[in-house]
C-alpha cells in the first residue's frame, strides 16, 4: 500500500522562474514587463499607470486562459507548487484552538501526520493532517509528508478518541505516499494502512475527508475513508504518482504526461467517476495565490459537510458510508442509462450497474454470465 515519494523531475517541474511554473512562462513575461514600468515611472516621473493598468489585465486574461484548459500534468504541477497552502496554514487560517495529541503509544511521534482537537466554525472536530513542512530543516523533520506506520497507528488512535466522545473527524489530505524505506516496511506500514482503512469504514462518527494538494496511493488513503471526501479545484488524488506510473509501464519518468493523462486524477475526473462528492473551488491561478480566499472556501465546505453529515444517525451513517464505498468502481454500461433519483447525496447510489450486478442478476434468472 505504500508508494515511493515523487522524484526529483516531477518535484523540480513544480518550480520555475521567479516562482511561476513552465506553463505560465507567459505570465513571467507580462509581470516583468510590468515591473519595467513600474521602475520606468518610479525613476523618470511620467505617468504610465494607463500602460501599466492594461498590462495587469492582459495578465490577468491569460492566467484566466490558462487556467480554464489546464492538462492533468499541469494540474499535478500546481498541486505540487513550493507556495501553495500546507495543512499547517489551513490549520491557523481555518481552524481554532488547536491542541496537538502525540505519538502512536506503540513506537513513536511521526510529524508527517498531525492529530489534535480543533474546532472550525460552530463545530469541535478531530483534526488529521498531512503535514509536509516548509522549509528546508521543517521538511526533513516531517519527512517531506510521507508518513510511516506510526502515523497511521496516531491517526487512528486519535480517531477512535473522536468516536468515544462523539466528536466528528476532518482530515486533510496532502501526501506523495506513505514512506517505502525499510524501517517503514519493516514496522508494517502496510498493515497500518490497512488496518486504518477497515476501522475507519465503520467508525461510529461522521468523517469528512478533503484532499488539498497531492492525494498519493495509499498513503492518502489510510486517512481518506469517510461519508464526505472532497478536493480542492486544482488538488489530483491518483493511486501511483505520474512519474511512478511512467517508470513501471514506459521504465522511463519522461512519459509523465501520459501517465498523467491516462491515470485520470484530476478533481473533474474523479467527480464524474463518483471517487470524490464536490470540489472546492479556488482562486483564479491557484490557491498560492490567495490562500485566504481557498482557505474560506475550503472552511464553508467542511462546515457544510458537518452540518449535513451529523443531522444522520449513526446506523445511517454507517450505511451510507458502506454503500459509498461498495460502490466505488462500478459503472454505468451506456451513458444514457439514467442515474437513481432517491435523493441520495454525496454519490451514494451513484452507480446502478456494476459488472457484479449483472453477473449477480444473470446468475438469478438462470441465464450464463457469458451470455
Amino acid at each position: 500500500m505504500s508508494s515511493e515519494p515523487n522524484s526529483t523531475p516531477g518535484a523540480a517541474a513544480a518550480a520555475s522562474v521567479g516562482g511561476f511554473l513552465d506553463f505560465e512562462k507567459p505570465l513571467l513575461r507580462i509581470q516583468q514587463d510590468i515591473e519595467e514600468l513600474e521602475r520606468e515611472q518610479a525613476e523618470t516621473g511620467r505617468d504610465l499607470n494607463e500602460e501599466i493598468k492594461q498590462q495587469r489585465t492582459r495578465l490577468k486574461s491569460t492566467l484566466r486562459r490558462l487556467y480554464s484548459s489546464l492538462t492533468p500534468w499541469e494540474t499535478v504541477q500546481v498541486a505540487r507548487h513550493p507556495k501553495r497552502p500546507l495543512s499547517t496554514d489551513y490549520l491557523k487560517l481555518v481552524f481554532r484552538d488547536f491542541c496537538e495529541l502525540h505519538g502512536d503509544r506503540v513506537f513513536g511521534d511521526d510529524r508527517a501526520i498531525l492529530t489534535g482537537f480543533a474546532r472550525v466554525g460552530p463545530h469541535k472536530v478531530a483534526f488529521v493532517g498531512h503535514s509536509k513542512g516548509r522549509e528546508v530543516r521543517e521538511r526533513i523533520t516531517c519527512n517531506f509528508g510521507c508518513a510511516h506506520p506510526e502515523g497511521y497507528r496516531k491517526s487512528l488512535r486519535l480517531m477512535r478518541l473522536a468516536e468515544k466522545f462523539r466528536l466528528p473527524v476532518v482530515c486533510i489530505i496532502d501526501t506523495q505516499g506513505a514512506y517505502p524505506g525499510i524501517g517503514s516496511e519493516e514496522r508494517g506500514v502496510a498493515q497500518a494502512i490497512a488496518t486504518n482503512l477497515m476501522e475507519m469504514s465503520r467508525l461510529r462518527t461522521p468523517v469528512v475527508c478533503v484532499v488539498i494538494g497531492e492525494g498519493g496511493s495509499g498513503g492518502a488513503l489510510g486517512i481518506g475513508v469517510g461519508d464526505r471526501v472532497a478536493m480542492l479545484e486544482h488538488a489530483f488524488y491518483s493511486v501511483i504518482s505520474p512519474e511512478g506510473c511512467a517508470a513501471i509501464l514506459w521504465k522511463t519518468a519522461e512519459h509523465r504526461k501520459q501517465a498523467a493523462e491516462a491515470l485520470h486524477l484530476t478533481a473533474k475526473e474523479l467527480l464524474k467517476l463518483g471517487i470524490i462528492d464536490h470540489i472546492i473551488p479556488e482562486p483564479l491561478g491557484g490557491a498560492h495565490r490567495e490562500p485566504e480566499t481557498t482557505a474560506t472556501n475550503l472552511e464553508k465546505y467542511v462546515v457544510e459537510a458537518l452540518s449535513e453529515v451529523k443531522r444522520r444517525t449513526i446506523d445511517t451513517l454507517l450505511r451510507r458510508r458502506y454503500e459509498r464505498i461498495r460502490a466505488l468502481g462500478s459503472f454505468f454500461e451506456s451513458p444514457s442509462e439514467p442515474k437513481p433519483e432517491d435523493g441520495s447525496v454525496g454519490g451514494t447510489h451513484r452507480r446502478t450497474s456494476s459488472r457484479a450486478a449483472r453477473l449477480r442478476n444473470r446468475l438469478t434468472t438462470g441465464t450464463s454470465p457469458e451470455s
